[in-house]
């Protein structure tokens, strides 16, 4: 869907996502039950182009929390519905979805702008018109390191993620460790925060090499890295160019491949196939499958009721941001507002979905610092 249809084409077509498995959305993100005025909120993200595949689980995560929510009457009797548009990943569409979705469409949030880059275009304008931005899918340090007025996030920083797995590596005696960083400003960004958090530990930077966004050098530099002798590799990447580096460092070097969240999507790990097994992964939420608590037990049972679909960490970050957006626009009251829903996000203080907490305050915008590490074991399914 492009931004510059016409208000009445955009209406109609905001109902339809391009998906590798589509999805209809007018059921699913608006209420049966509910009687009231939409509260509408606007989505921009990659409905064309390469990155269709890694975003497809969170969305249907999410559709499943707000239909669920909806079901059981809305916010204060009025149903949530999502307005989609589609920015392809690139930073400058995506702030011209965010105008016309705040200034012809009317939504009173942006939800789930997902990449560093589509984040950091549309922020600016986010603060500018006192828009509230939640559930970005993008961990920046970036992104956070001044205050946002506006600007909500439900999962760990990269900074973490690179913690974590550094901490892990240095704990299984692996100290020589080499990067693979994505060509492009996510990798740059995050080489010399990786590169210091492995000297930080204790650890040793054997090389670092640029791998492009496509993939297509990624055995040249895996034969480069080889023969620098290292322990392990962390992968800065997403996209294409996870999977052609995982099958070149597996072919070429053979050591483990440590990566982000995001990296390993479930559309990246299919891609991978038997590739996949051994990838370690720092996932930013807790471990989907085991009932444990009511969160995974009620995500669990969401996602047989709308649909059968699959249990995974996708479509649990996707419902997870979902829940934290639902609980603000609870706190926002009867008739929310972006100024309402700023505060009442800023009033939830701690908030515990059911055994998995985050936290917000008016000094606090950023709810979790959760990394867990997760390895890929036989059919794709990740192991503690």
């Amino acid at each position: 869907m492009s931004t510059r249809d016409t208000a009445g084409d955009i209406s109609r077509r905001s109902c339809l996502i391009g998906l590798s498995a589509p999805l209809v959305l007018p059921h699913a993100v608006q209420a049966q039950a509910a009687a009231g005025k939409d509260i509408l909120i606007g989505r921009t993200l990659p409905q064309s182009g390469p990155m269709v595949p890694v975003v497809t689980g969170f969305i249907e995560g999410e559709v499943a929390a707000i239909k669920d929510a909806n079901d059981r009457g809305g916010i204060y009797g009025r149903p949530i519905k999502l307005v989609f548009a589609d920015d392809a990943f690139d930073g400058q569409r995506a702030l011209q979805n965010a105008k016309d979705l705040v200034e012809k469409q009317g939504v009173i949030a942006l939800f789930g702008v997902i990449g560093t880059e589509p984040v950091a275009a549309t922020l600016p304008y986010a603060a500018e018109k006192r828009i509230p931005m939640i559930a970005a899918y993008t961990g920046s340090p970036a992104l956070r390191v001044k205050p946002h007025p506006t600007f909500f996030t439900t999962q760990a920083s990269y900074i973490d993620e690179l913690a974590k797995i550094v901490r892990t590596l240095v704990t299984l005696q692996s100290l020589r460790i080499a990067i693979a960083y994505q060509d492009n400003g996510f990798g740059k960004l995050l080489l010399p925060y990786a590169q210091k958090a492995i000297t930080d530990q204790g650890g040793t930077v054997t090389g670092a090499v640029a791998v492009e966004n496509s993939g297509g050098n990624a055995v040249a530099q895996a034969k480069a890295l080889a023969a620098l002798r290292p322990n392990a590799v962390i992968l800065i990447a997403a996209g294409p160019s996870v999977v052609a580096w995982v099958k070149a460092c597996k072919a070429n070097i053979g050591i483990p491949v440590y990566t982000f969240s995001l990296s390993a999507s479930v559309g990246t790990v299919k891609q991978l196939g038997e590739d996949a097994r051994g990838l370690a992964v720092a996932r930013v939420t807790p471990y989907p499958w085991q009932g444990v608590t009511p969160l995974t037990r009620e995500f669990q049972e969401s996602m047989r009721r709308n649909g059968n679909l699959p249990v995974d960490y996708d479509r649990f970050l996707g419902y997870i941001n979902a829940r934290v957006l639902i609980e603000g626009l609870r706190a926002a009251g009867r008739d929310p507002t972006p100024q309402s829903l700023v505060a009442g996000m800023e009033r939830l203080g701690r908030l515990d979905l059911g055994g998995y907490a985050l936290s917000y305050s008016p000094t606090n915008h950023h709810g979790s610092p959760y990394v867990d590490i997760t390895v890929i074991g036989p059919e794709g399914k990740p192991m503690k």
